[in-house]
């Protein structure tokens, strides 16, 4: 018997640890663009998934966003069927193009719910994406380049589950992106190159092109490694600060007419750092809101610094000093 490629056996190494976690027999759905990472994994998950009988469904996403997509889905969705998916489906969504967030932002929101959209009508336990340790890596760098925090320095999860159950699986956060495209050519999988992965108008592509290999260069070979464990290690410090949060908060919260109350003197008892969360935490919780660092240290104000000033205005709501409570309440 011919020996196992390195390469194939690493990433389906990857998934059969990733699939380990769902009951056996269960349904998923494994995200598929037609590119080497996501049809590397959906050939290692129909692999892995027989013997656990699990039903491997690849959804391939038509954004419209390029001239041929159409056929493009069409052909990843024929890969997808000479790997053994159970069924290879497709699907075309509309991006809003006039998003304030981007078009790479909106044609990701549009994906993924139509991902979701699939996945609780086919009973699926879980969602499989493709993103590899390059990827984290690029987000991870983008995410301190933005300045935004610890939040954002996490990067992609390699699990997170929805509140209905679906679970959200990278399977190949670990495995380099060039370990998935050799993956295909040892397998003779034809794979598709994405023009807008080569297109430095998106500041992803930049990071990718330009900015790694700089630091490569100048800083010696291993960033990418060093950026995907910087997120792993401050995942696992968000985690810890996320359950003295919750605990925290029975304690310190009532309910207040139309919004929440918080205590001054717990707040004011708490370091910086879990005084912010907390914050946070609560306006997101009660009012579907994520504050930035500016609008958070605001109200924070209000605890470490009150001089008497008046209400401030929130996304969704505001904040005041009542007594010894800050009252957060939603705006008409």
């Amino acid at each position: 018997m011919p020996s196992l490629s390195p390469v194939i056996a690493e990433i389906r190494l990857a998934v059969r640890t990733a699939l380990a976690e769902l009951p056996e027999g269960s349904t998923v759905i494994v995200g598929l663009s037609g590119g080497a990472d996501s049809l590397a994994l959906t050939a290692a998950t129909v692999f892995e998934g027989r013997s656990r009988r699990i039903q491997v469904l690849s959804l391939t996403v038509d954004h419209g966003l390029q001239e041929g997509s159409s056929l493009i889905a069409s052909t990843a969705a024929v890969a997808a069927e000479g790997v053994g998916v159970d069924d290879a489906l497709q699907t075309r969504v509309e991006v809003d193009r006039s998003s304030g967030a981007g078009i790479e932002a909106a044609a990701r929101d549009a994906r993924y719910a139509a991902l979701a959209g699939v996945a609780r009508a086919e009973g699926a336990a879980a969602v499989l994406l493709g993103h590899t340790l390059d990827d984290q890596a690029e987000t991870v760098l983008l995410g301190l380049a933005r300045g935004s925090g610890a939040t954002s320095l996490q990067g992609m999860a390699p699990m997170r589950e929805d509140e209905d159950g679906l679970r959200w699986i990278r399977p190949l956060l670990g495995v380099r992106r060039e370990t998935t495209r050799a993956f295909c050519t040892a397998s003779a999988l034809d794979f598709w190159d994405d023009p807008h992965n080569l297109d430095e108008r998106f500041a992803r592509v930049r990071a990718r092109e330009t900015v790694l290999p700089v630091l490569e260069a100048e800083l010696g070979p291993g960033i990418a490694e060093a950026l995907a464990r910087t997120a792993e290690q401050l995942r696992e410090d968000a985690a810890a600060f996320d359950e003295m949060i919750h605990e925290t908060i029975e304690d310190i919260v009532e309910h207040a007419e139309a919004g929440i109350s918080v205590s001054v003197a717990a707040l004011a008892a708490n370091p910086a750092a879990l005084r912010n969360r907390i914050i946070r935490l609560v306006v997101d919780s009660e009012f579907g809101v994520s504050l930035t660092r500016a609008q958070t240290l605001e109200v924070a104000r209000l605890v470490t610094d009150w001089s008497g000033q008046g209400p401030i205005d929130l996304p969704g709501c505001s904040a005041a000093r009542r007594g010894g409570q800050v009252v957060f309440a939603a705006r008409d």
